[in-house]
């Protein structure tokens, strides 16, 4: 097993972040349907509050069945996974959402656990491999990734 250096963690740092931004601005985007299975692969596993997709049909699918979405990213962690240069990466984010108009576009009947209007906390875990099909990237330039796992969870 090779070590990490801490050139690995401040480019996985770098990554993790810029990855985190661009995930869920395009997940919160009207064209989110056609963008988001661009982050994934046909092998890539996706599990959404315990129900499993597969692949980038699979995200499909998912994408055009939810309400639409705005994301409040509260925090994230990264940590590079030795073994590859460079490293994949296992990144957890948790955060708020909301689906579809927020509670003030709901029937004032609406269930609390509904998907869509109440702002919910969720956890999500991805696990990020470098892209052998990207660019080459220039010496401390951020590498180019694709999701293979994804879980999602509420948590609240």
């Amino acid at each position: 097993m090779s070590t990490l250096t801490q050139n690995d963690i401040e480019i996985a740092t770098r990554a993790a972040d810029n990855f985190t931004r661009l995930y869920y601005s395009t997940y919160d985007s009207p064209t989110r349907v056609d963008d988001i299975p661009n982050f994934y692969r046909a092998n890539s596993a996706l599990t959404w509050n315990g129900q499993p997709f597969e692949g980038i049909e699979g995200v499909r699918e998912l994408m055009g069945g939810i309400p639409t979405t705005k994301h409040e990213v509260q925090s994230f962690d990264c940590h590079p996974i030795p073994g590859s240069q460079p490293p994949s990466l296992l990144v957890t984010v948790s955060g708020i959402v909301t689906h579809g108009k927020g509670p003030a576009g709901n029937p004032a009947n609406t269930p609390r656990h509904a998907v869509d209007g109440h702002p919910r906390v969720f956890s999500q875990t991805f696990i990020l491999a470098p892209d052998p099909n990207a660019p080459p990237t220039k010496s401390g330039e951020v590498a180019k990734y694709y999701i293979t796992a994804d879980a999602l969870r509420f948590v609240g």
